[in-house]
């Protein structure tokens, strides 16, 4: 190790570490080692405003079209880095040089590219040739455009190649959706698209609770939370991921929001468990 090769960190999810477009490595403390992450929003637009948000610069909008070509040649090179090369050595703190998982993630939501099936299919393509089919395919996504045909396809095709999807599910009420995700939302649109999109490919909610002006959420706040999963169906979903903050918010909200404790979130997570639900909890 020399100081020339910088090492990442679970409290520092910058996507230019390995300074490309569209792949960037990070140490995930849920998956609990090096998540290869696929950015398919560098233009930094999302069509939420989640408060917690650590990308800096976010704008509303959608995914940019993107360079199919380029982001197969960015993977292609990076994971001949992780798996023939030195990289995990040189910049992976030991005992966390393990690939946990190919993530769909990054800078806004990912299912508003277009292609998305394509995508996919490309993804997974490489994930073969470099002997990592066993590695995990997530995709983190707040699941609003479950009504577009395309993203229900590649839904269900990111299932047949086992695959995995994260949907972000932060509170049970209008309100709530209004002040964490800066969105309009029925309750009962989330339950459809969480239903639709358990129905097509493994499905875990993930969620982020937090203190908002130095309060917690409170048992109403909780249980609408919890009717919510019981609307979309306790037993298509594969549990929950539940999370606070651990890094700083880059939205204007920041000052607003701060980290629940690990006894406040398993408070919650019992709760939850309670309901028939498996659950982690990442302080």
């Amino acid at each position: 190790m020399t100081s020339a090769s910088p090492l990442l960190r679970v409290d520092d999810h910058d996507r230019d570490f390995a300074g490309m477009r569209y792949v960037y490595p990070v140490l995930s403390r849920r998956a609990g080692g090096v998540s290869v992450g696929i950015n398919l929003n560098p233009n930094n637009a999302c069509n939420w405003h989640c408060a917690y948000c650590q990308v800096p610069d976010l704008v509303r909008g959608a995914a940019p079209r993107i360079d199919i070509a380029a982001l197969e040649a960015e993977l292609d090179g990076f994971l001949t880095a992780l798996v023939s090369g030195d990289y995990l050595v040189r910049h992976v703190p030991e005992g966390l040089r393990t690939v946990r998982d190919i993530a769909f993630s990054g800078n806004g939501e990912p299912t508003s590219a277009a292609g998305l099936g394509e995508i996919i299919d490309c993804v997974h393509r490489l994930r073969v040739r470099h002997g990592l089919a066993a590695v995990p395919l997530r995709l983190i996504t707040n699941g609003s455009l479950l009504g577009r045909a395309g993203v229900r396809d590649a839904i269900t095709r990111f299932g047949e190649i086992g695959g995995e999807v994260w949907f972000k599910v932060d509170g049970g009420r209008s309100e709530d959706f209004a002040r964490v995700n800066g969105v309009r939302l029925q309750p009962q649109r989330v339950m459809r698209n969480l239903a639709e999109c358990a129905r097509r490919c493994p499905t875990w909610v993930q969620t982020c609770f937090f203190r908002w002006d130095g309060e917690a959420p409170d048992q109403t706040f909780v249980d609408a939370y919890l009717a919510l999963l019981e609307g979309a169906g306790i037993g298509l979903l594969r549990g929950v991921l539940l999370y606070g903050v651990a890094r700083p918010s880059m939205q204007p909200e920041a000052s607003r929001i701060s980290a629940l404790s690990g006894a406040e979130l398993e408070a919650v997570a019992a709760q939850i468990r309670k309901k028939g639900l498996t659950v982690t909890v990442s302080p």
